[in-house]
């Protein structure tokens, strides 16, 4: 298959997708970024309070060197 004929099948195929309506784009991409945000405020969280508790288990441990 030849780079042309690829290409036009690709834009043949975007022409038959139903895109969504602007205010559903829109509100699914806000969906997602919040998500995303979430998300990433909760694995720093759980990384912090990992990080601590490595902190206090090694000097717990240190002790006993």
């Amino acid at each position: 298959m030849g780079l042309k004929k690829f290409s036009g099948e690709v834009v043949k195929e975007g022409k038959r997708v139903r895109w969504p309506k602007r205010e559903v784009l829109f509100a699914s991409v806000l969906t997602v970024i919040i998500i995303g945000v979430f998300f990433a405020l909760m694995l720093s969280l759980e990384d912090l309070a990992g990080n601590k508790l490595i902190d206090i288990l090694r000097d717990a441990f240190s002790i006993i060197k």
